[in-house]
């Protein structure tokens, strides 16, 4: 059975499928634990959140499911966490997306303490709590912390978009690689070559079968059996789906986010920094529009990120689909489920279908 894997053995899990993480609180403990309890592996983006959350994450999971589950930090890239904005760089930060805090009605942010969540304090809560797996983008956590997850049997799932940050992976000794192509909706992790000079998922994932031997994990561009039989043809033992998990019911995206995700507009996706200050790739809507042309001027993560944060929640209160960051991939197209369940089975279902066409052939 293409289920039988090394990534399904070393998961924990009846399929080789994991929920692709969401940051900025578009996670649910409801999704991850539906995903988890059909029979793939939940996950949490919980980089977003204080260690006192992450522990809540985690306790809410453990409740609903008792199978395994994941939980996503981002690694800082070097120098990102001493980036401070002058007092004239944050004004101008602020004067730039001014237009939209007052449409929306709200307050113009003042300079904060911190722009991001302490990583440091991140990592030793999730080694405090040791859920099943531990995935992370962006990076590499460091050998003491990869060795203290071994030591507690916390399976390590780390992300590569490009092969040098796949052989960089391997030789870390993490247990996991996704091989996330430029497909891929939301952020691109990439943390040794530019995000921009990612290749697609078909290309990327041959290409790190042929050099390393840690199993893989194919991202980017999966929604049905075609797509996952591909994946596997390639060198992949598993995959992961971020966009139509996005598009269920029990994501915490808003209404309006879960609706341009079935509309004609999700044909068209592109990288963009506008949102966070670090390239990810979603549909085209009003805000991306109109402050590409600035694309240049807008500050790097965490600072941008932090400054569109409250534009983000209070556009998804109010329905405003024009002025959120709608992160999508490139086949959004292929969305056909509402409930994760479903979604579960249908991939199961349909991969097999088409793997039993094609070996009739």
């Amino acid at each position: 059975m293409w289920t039988e894997t090394r990534v399904a053995r070393k998961l924990g899990t009846r399929l080789p499928l994991i929920q692709g993480p969401f940051g900025g609180g578009m996670s649910s403990t409801r999704l991850a634990a539906a995903v988890s309890n059909a029979g793939g592996l939940g996950s949490f983006g919980a980089h977003h959140l204080p260690p006192a959350d992450i522990a809540a994450t985690v306790k809410e999971l453990r409740e609903r499911t008792s199978a395994p589950f994941g939980i996503n930090l981002w690694v800082p890239l070097e120098g990102e966490k001493a980036l401070r904005p002058t007092p004239e760089e944050f004004a101008a930060g602020v004067a730039r997306l001014k237009h939209w805090y007052d449409e929306l009605g709200v307050p113009l942010p003042q300079y904060p303490g911190a722009f991001s969540q302490d990583y440091e304090a991140q990592v030793e809560a999730v080694l405090a709590l040791a859920p099943p797996v531990f995935s992370f983008i962006f990076g590499i956590p460091s050998p003491q912390v990869l060795e203290a997850c071994r030591q507690k049997g916390i399976v390590t799932v780390g992300t590569a978009t490009n092969v040098d940050e796949g052989v960089a992976l391997e030789k870390a000794g993490v247990d996991l690689i996704v091989a996330s192509g430029s497909e891929a909706g939301g952020h691109r992790a990439s943390f040794l070559r530019p995000a921009e000079e990612s290749p697609a998922t078909t290309a990327l994932v041959p290409q790190l079968a042929d050099r390393v031997r840690t199993p893989l994990v194919a991202s980017g561009g999966i929604a049905d059996g075609r797509t996952v039989a591909t994946a596997l043809a390639l060198g992949a033992e598993g995959v992961q789906v971020g966009t139509a998990f996005l598009a269920c019911e029990e994501s915490n995206a808003s209404d309006a986010y879960r609706r341009a995700l079935r509309q004609e507009s999700a044909r068209a996706t592109v990288l963009t920094r506008v949102f966070s200050g670090r390239y990810a790739r979603g549909i085209k809507n009003r805000f991306l529009q109109e402050l590409t042309p600035h694309e240049e001027d807008v500050p790097p993560y965490p600072i941008q990120n932090w400054l569109t944060t409250p534009l983000r929640k209070a556009a998804a209160a109010r329905g405003r689909e024009d002025l959120l960051s709608l992160w999508a991939g490139q086949n959004a197209p292929l969305i056909r489920h509402t409930r994760a369940p479903e979604l579960v089975a249908f991939l199961e279902e349909d991969t097999t279908r088409v793997l039993a066409r094609l070996s009739g052939l």
